[in-house]
């Protein structure tokens, strides 16, 4: 039985896009002002449709959705503990395939800490089992459920309480590269996401549907309190983290990788940078060093993307 976001990847492939009118998520959620998750929670219902069931372990988006009796998603939602995303979303797929209930996609949605670090056990057994989901990982680049403490995802030179910064800086370790680790651990299909760019971001979800098997969406989700920055720019942020390279926008499908959105004038990581105030302590050399990564790790890209075509 076809899914929910057939009808329009037919109409983006007749070369017109349309993002689905029907909302499932509404006003009344509890999320702070300016959190791109509640926009990538948005998005991603949009892509999926009606015929989804959506697991989430501790963090923010167990408290988004709103408290009791307000509820702000018109799709069932499942709360569940910290470690647990990949194995309750096997559990779910289990019980919906003996009901015979096979169009319904099965979401677990959790947070970097929940998946680069408490949840990535987890997720490699429901990879393991070919469990037939899509996990979608919420990228605020730390703990910020909890007070904003540094996670496996905070990238190099990040503030965060327990890497404090100063003349010094605390967190010299970058981000996991955690979508080429489930890759090498046998993923069916994988990219990152963005909320600055919504009409790929639902061509990934549509895309990620229509396949069998264990899915991956690393979405880059803005967490203004946690980041530091003013919540009216959160957009213009998340934009900057892709034109500057300091995010990426590339997918991992029938064993080959392919950018997805082509940044052609690629600008400094400082434009990007300076916006958030948990970069305010690094100084010009210490900039310097983060460009020079970003250069790397995109050319690391460039090298696997042509080897996989090879």
């Amino acid at each position: 039985m076809a899914r929910g976001g057939g009808e329009l990847i037919r109409e983006h492939m007749s070369g017109k896009f349309i993002i689905p009118r029907e909302e499932l998520m509404h006003p009344g959620h509890s999320a702070c002002p300016g959190c791109g998750e509640p926009i990538a929670m948005r998005l991603l219902l949009k892509a999926l449709g009606p015929r989804t069931v959506m697991n989430v372990p501790a963090g923010c988006c167990a408290v988004i959705p709103g408290v009791w009796p307000r509820y702000s998603l018109k799709i069932p939602l499942i709360d569940h503990a910290f470690e647990c995303t990949g194995a309750t979303s096997s559990g779910i797929r289990a019980a919906l395939d003996a009901k015979g209930m096979n169009d319904i996609t099965v979401v677990g949605w959790a947070g970097d800490g929940g998946t680069v670090d408490i949840g990535l056990q987890s997720l490699s057994g429901a990879i393991d089992r070919g469990t037939d989901f899509l996990y979608v990982m919420y990228d605020n680049e730390a703990y910020m459920n909890t007070g904003s403490q540094c996670s496996g995802s905070t990238p190099w030179g990040a503030w965060t309480t327990t890497t404090p910064g100063g003349n010094e800086i605390s967190h010299r370790t970058g981000k996991k590269r955690i979508l080429e680790m489930l890759v090498e651990n046998g993923i069916s299909y994988a990219a990152t996401v963005n909320i600055a760019f919504p009409e790929d971001l639902i061509k990934r979800a549509q895309i990620a549907q229509s396949i069998r098997g264990p899915k991956f969406l690393h979405i880059l989700s803005p967490c203004p309190s946690g980041w530091k920055m003013d919540p009216s720019k959160t957009v213009e942020v998340a934009k900057l983290a892709t034109q500057t390279g300091m995010f990426p926008l590339y997918e991992y499908r029938d064993s080959q990788y392919q950018f997805t959105e082509e940044i052609k004038d690629r600008k400094p990581v400082e434009e990007y940078l300076r916006l958030q105030r948990r970069f305010r302590h690094l100084s010009p050399t210490q900039i310097s060093e983060i460009q020079n990564l970003v250069d790397n790790r995109l050319r690391e890209l460039d090298a696997r993307m042509e080897a996989s075509r090879k």
